[in-house]
């Protein structure tokens, strides 16, 4: 197992440990639900380090970032960011992935820390026109501030108003005394804050600093459980479980970032599945009575029929019930369609919502 430049700190605020995509991982600290409400109604701090990040340089940079991801990186400029996905050949997600643009020639890919040898490879095997690449994963460490009270908790570590970064905007410059770090509006809990880009070295400075400027508005260390539940609530995908090699872009509900302006891998066959209408779809759904959902359990109708399966399920600490994402065929889709999920031998019934679960 690989460890963080954090992972002495986590054990030593007794953090519960296991294994993660290859590496030593904070799973939770005092406990999910208790750490899930400080992100939803204050701030904490997330150790990310995990995630891999690519630097993909030079003028055939955006052309090989156009060929290998779904979304149109041409829209992008010198301090934006952008979601999308690498789509495969057979029709599925290599990876999905936040792309950032941080010279006019030069861009960041982020991707996720199980598939980085994998992405790795495809994006090497995909430059045919020239780009320079590098894997800067092993040297950046990245921490997520999130939480409604994170601009008002960090603005004192820098010279920025955070208050002016919008949504998937980013600037680099100065946190937590130290300089060229990147401040990024983004995350993946739906309560707002910043994701902190920065070398190993530099980690545990900020995080001190963090600590210690946030101490009074109750900041605390969160780990990844938490992360999971209040991803779900927001209704995102989660490589692994709701998206990945054999699942379709269109069916994950990832049209939106699926621009067919351009050509890029599979991208033919995207759009006739697209025109056409997709076989199934990822709905997310709430249970009428008791029972908690989990990754892998079926869906059927009222004759026990399996006509779906569960891909990512939990106890909502938000709002105190069961809630999931599953795939359905398209004709069953529709809000307020009934379905049952199959908890070992009960059939609990359960109806599908719009998401996010979870409102702002």
């Amino acid at each position: 197992m690989k460890n963080t430049a954090l992972t002495a700190t986590h054990e030593a605020l007794g953090a519960k440990l296991v294994p993660y995509a290859g590496f030593n991982m904070p799973v939770q600290y005092e406990g999910v639900s208790a750490e899930h409400e400080t992100v939803r109604n204050g701030v904490g701090v997330f150790d990310v380090s995990h995630m891999g990040e690519f630097l993909i340089e030079g003028p055939h940079a955006l052309e090989l970032i156009q060929k290998i991801c779904s979304n149109d990186a041409s829209k992008l400029t010198v301090g934006k960011a952008q979601y999308s996905y690498l789509p495969n050949e057979e029709g599925g997600i290599v990876d999905d992935l936040i792309i950032y643009q941080m010279k006019e020639d030069a861009y960041l890919l982020v991707v996720n820390a199980s598939n980085i040898e994998k992405d790795w490879n495809w994006i090497n095997a995909k430059n045919d026109v020239g780009a320079t690449i590098r894997d800067l994963s092993p040297e950046y460490s990245l921490l997520a501030i999130q939480g409604p009270k994170a601009v008002e908790a960090m603005q004192s570590l820098t010279s920025h108003d955070l208050s002016d970064i919008k949504f998937y905007n980013f600037v680099v410059g100065d946190f937590a005394g130290i300089e060229n770090v990147i401040i990024s509006a983004t995350g993946y809990t739906g309560s707002g804050g910043f994701e902190i880009y920065c070398k190993n070295s530099e980690v545990k400075q900020i995080w001190d600093k963090v600590f210690e400027t946030g101490a009074s508005y109750g900041i605390k260390p969160i780990g990844l459980a938490a992360r999971d539940t209040l991803r779900l609530e927001m209704g995102y995908c989660l490589y692994g479980n709701d998206i990945d090699e054999t699942t379709s872009p269109i069916e994950a509900g990832l049209g939106w970032v699926t621009k067919f302006t351009k050509e890029f891998t599979n991208s033919e066959a995207l759009k006739l599945e697209k025109e056409n209408g997709p076989k199934n779809k990822l709905v997310g759904f709430e249970l009428d009575e008791k029972g908690i959902p989990r990754h892998g359990y079926d869906i059927v109708d009222d004759q026990g029929q399996r006509i779906g399966r569960v891909t990512s399920g939990t106890m909502s600490p938000s709002l105190n019930k069961g809630i999931g994402l599953g795939y359905v065929p398209a004709d069953l889709s529709a809000v307020g369609t009934k379905i049952n999920i199959q908890i070992r031998k009960k059939a609990v019934p359960a109806t599908i919502v719009k998401t996010p679960f979870y409102k702002v």
